[in-house]
């Protein structure tokens, strides 16, 4: 089920009126008619991975009472969190790994006679198990910091099963969405004005601009590489930079308004990442909820910036390492974070030992220099294969003369992903308070006026959003 559809709204719309109406006179009967409704969305994808939703929840839940026995007995916590985040990373490491290890392994037991015995199995990857996976464990290491406290076990199936953020994102930890169930929600007229600007936004990002580009310009260029002109694969993957932020921030925009509308606060996920003068930046403003994760539950159990130079580099590049391995099971995405990993350590490299006096690089260049180093990883996420990436940049290089996909409509798509990233950062929150003063008749005509605009205008049918593989 997916946001920009039909089928959501006939799902959202019930659920939004049943919520504000049982949900005043009892806020547990609220939490638990959004636990059913989680579920039932879930399902629609496939119903028998609810119980794994359930089971995870069960899984973290007992983890989290055991950490909190042993630290009230002013014992060790650290065997019961192993156990808890083991049994997270095994449930991801199966529906997500197995099959990749297994390609791994074949040619290794092929050449010992051993290929036959094999196991064959095709395993479905669940929507979203990265996302539940990795909150299940921020949950547990919190717990275990002291830094939050053990929630009951319907807050805690609801904080890892709540449909606006589960299939993918942002990633809200227990610390503050917890205490938000355990409260009574208050829904204000600002908080009704953000969320359906960010939803009509969002809407608009996914169904125009994302699906127009995906289709239009860069499935063709990322197909057959070979067939295509050097300027098409350049704006083929200028595309595809525009293509997954508009997916992505869409997303996340509509999860943070979907949430606000059942009086739930999400934090900000994008904060227009390609205007970054760094790479180090750019992950203060790209997928705010994972690059925050890595950094504090692995970056930091690294060692984080204490120690040497040296050391410091090694972290940022084993954190970027499993920063891709999460992204998915494919050589691409591991080079993708060796990339990222690379250039973060050669920026810390830089700042140590820069020579003193000698001048930083005009902010429009650093900006410059640092979104092509993104296009460059972009390739390698969005190829199918490590050879297709080799042949993407090899084709690139080669640059043959001539123009036969990119129109001038796609090319005006992409001038304006781009400078979305330039606008003044208070926009939509003025547009907010302004639209939060008119009367709620006119508002309700400006959103139907404005869905119906973006449905004119966007490409037909509704493409998964991209994050939902991870």
């Amino acid at each position: 089920m997916l946001f920009p559809t039909l089928d959501f709204g006939l799902f959202f719309l019930p659920v939004l009126l049943i919520v504000w109406t049982v949900g005043l006179a009892s806020n547990e009967w609220r939490k638990i008619i959004l636990l059913l409704a989680s579920w039932v969305f879930y399902g629609f994808w496939d119903w028998r991975f609810v119980a794994l939703l359930i089971a995870s929840a069960a899984i973290n839940w007992s983890c989290a009472r055991a950490i909190q026995t042993r630290l009230d007995d002013g014992r060790s916590a650290q065997p019961w969190l192993g156990i808890g985040v083991a049994a997270n990373l095994a449930i991801l490491g199966f529906f997500k790994y197995f099959g990749f290890f297994l390609e791994q392994l074949a040619p290794i037991l092929a050449r010992a006679g051993w290929a036959r015995d094999l196991p064959v199995l095709e395993i479905i990857l669940p929507v979203g198990i990265s996302f539940f996976t990795f909150q299940g464990m921020s949950y547990l290491i919190d717990i275990a910091r002291r830094q939050t406290a053990p929630a009951s076990f319907l807050d805690l199936t609801l904080l890892m099963s709540f449909f606006p953020h589960l299939v993918a994102g942002p990633i809200v930890r227990a610390s503050h969405l917890v205490p938000q169930f355990k409260a009574v929600p208050r829904l204000t007229r600002g908080m009704v004005a953000t969320a359906l600007i960010l939803i009509c936004w969002g809407l608009f990002k996914k169904t125009v601009v994302a699906s127009e580009l995906a289709t239009g310009l860069v499935d063709k260029t990322f197909f057959d590489p070979s067939a295509q002109t050097g300027l098409d694969l350049a704006l083929g993957a200028y595309g595809y930079a525009v293509q997954i932020y508009c997916d992505f921030s869409a997303y996340s925009d509509m999860a943070v308004g979907l949430a606000a509308l059942l009086g739930y606060r999400f934090p900000r996920n994008f904060d227009q990442p390609y205007r970054s003068a760094s790479l180090q930046e750019f992950w203060r403003r790209w997928h705010i909820s994972l690059s925050s994760w890595l950094r504090d539950y692995l970056y930091i159990s690294l060692g984080g910036n204490r120690g040497g130079v040296w050391f410091i580099c090694r972290n940022l590049m084993i954190t970027m390492l499993l920063g891709g391995f999460w992204h998915g099971a494919k050589w691409t995405f591991l080079i993708w974070g060796a990339l990222h990993g690379g250039v973060l350590a050669i920026e810390r490299l830089w700042r140590e030992w820069r020579p003193e006096g000698f001048p930083a690089l005009p902010k429009p260049i650093a900006i410059l220099i640092i979104f092509h180093i993104v296009v460059a990883g972009w390739i390698f996420f969005r190829a199918d294969t490590l050879e297709g990436a080799l042949a993407y940049f090899t084709q690139l290089w080669a640059f043959r003369p001539g123009l036969a996909l990119a129109s001038p409509l796609l090319c005006g798509m992409i001038v304006f992903g781009l400078a979305i990233h330039f606008t003044p950062p208070t926009l939509l929150p003025t547009m907010a308070r302004r639209v939060a003063a008119w009367p709620a008749p006119v508002l309700g005509l400006a959103v139907g006026l404005a869905i119906l605009l973006t449905d004119a205008m966007r490409f037909e049918g509704v493409a998964a959003f991209i994050y939902y593989q991870f």
